[in-house]
């Protein structure tokens, strides 16, 4: 394991078989792939970690039919269902996220994409937040197609938005068992325009989608290749209600495997902010200290209309573990206030 680290540390890119065999590598040698994602990590970001809250700005009413998400059209998971929240009451959240330790905020918005109305109203909110904060904003607002697209990733860039979130959760081959009402492709196109506009990118993953072993490792390799900035991994929580509740597509998953996951992740992309995102609570257990040696970056608190831990626990888990947020953190003692209410 120290033979490839070093190999990644030098640059150079796993094959997709070596990937295959460190997903495939038994309990035993796991804390072994661990240290060795740990050497890589620690070369670039140290014992710092980036600290991100979400913020749910609009919830539900979605026509999507994403197949794993409780705010998808048909799904009956009886989460709260509102509109686009005002640019006030984002800067009023945003400035709870800064007291309770972030340095990004994320402001999520359901739906397929964006409307004019709801990019001004994002728009607005960054400048407040830029105004009254130190923090980095995140957009996640859907697609972005087309020449409009284009011109509302330019408008939220203008506005000071950092970065835009849209996640490709699934590989390319599988993507439409998960989804119809839009394609991979469209994913790709909405990364394109973020990045073309001047934001860095957010991609991540939703592992347990019944996706193969060899997806996992090639969405590891596109993300790379389409230069993520920040990467988050996220384990499917199984919500009743979903058209994919989750049981089976996850049964095979244990905390072991989900630290193989999350170590493949690094090593494929080692400049990358790699992100335990949600499901680290359930899936993880009581390993899930060992998953900040691997990633260098957490959501805060909850995750849009699933619950995380609690942001004292989050806190608990660096101090123990000698990690610390990184510089541009609001966050000076502890403890915190609590994370935005999301």
């Amino acid at each position: 394991m120290n033979t490839l680290a070093d190999r990644v540390l030098q640059g150079e890119i796993l094959t997709v078989q070596e990937g295959l065999n460190l997903l495939n590598l038994p309990d035993t040698e796991t804390l072994r792939l661990v240290d060795a994602a740990w050497r890589v990590r620690r070369e670039t970001f140290g014992d710092q970690v980036k600290v991100n809250v979400l913020l749910n700005a609009k919830s539900g009413l979605c026509a999507e039919d994403c197949a794993y998400c409780s705010q998808a059209k048909g799904a009956d998971t009886g989460i709260a269902r509102y509109r686009v929240l005002e640019p006030a009451e984002m800067l009023d959240e945003a400035k709870r996220a800064q007291a309770a330790g972030a340095q990004r905020y994320c402001i999520v918005l359901s739906g397929r994409g964006g409307t004019w109305g709801e990019v001004r109203h994002v728009a607005q909110a960054t400048r407040l937040i830029k105004q009254e904060t130190n923090l980095e904003v995140c957009a996640c607002m859907g697609l972005l197609l087309g020449e409009e697209g284009q011109r509302k990733a330019e408008t939220l860039r203008e506005a000071g938005v950092n970065a835009y979130n849209h996640n490709l959760n699934t590989h390319e081959e599988h993507y439409a068992d998960i989804c119809t009402t839009h394609s991979y492709a469209d994913r790709v196109e909405t990364l394109t325009h973020a990045a073309q506009a001047g934001m860095s990118t957010c991609s991540g993953v939703i592992i347990g989608l019944g996706e193969t072993p060899r997806h996992i490792v090639e969405l590891a390799l596109t993300l790379r290749e389409r230069r993520a900035d920040s990467i988050p991994v996220n384990f499917l929580i199984p919500i009743d209600g979903a058209a994919l509740e989750g049981q089976q597509t996850t049964a095979h998953f244990t905390p072991w495997f989900c630290l193989r996951v999350l170590s493949l992740f690094r090593l494929l992309n080692p400049r990358a902010e790699l992100r335990a995102s949600a499901g680290r609570e359930i899936h993880l257990r009581s390993l899930q200290p060992l998953a900040l040696l691997v990633a260098n970056s957490i959501f805060l608190g909850n995750y849009l209309t699933e619950a995380g831990q609690e942001a004292s626990a989050d806190w608990q888990m660096l101090a123990d573990l000698g990690l610390r947020p990184a510089p541009s953190a609001a966050h000076k003692s502890l403890p915190v206030a609590e994370p935005v209410g999301v």
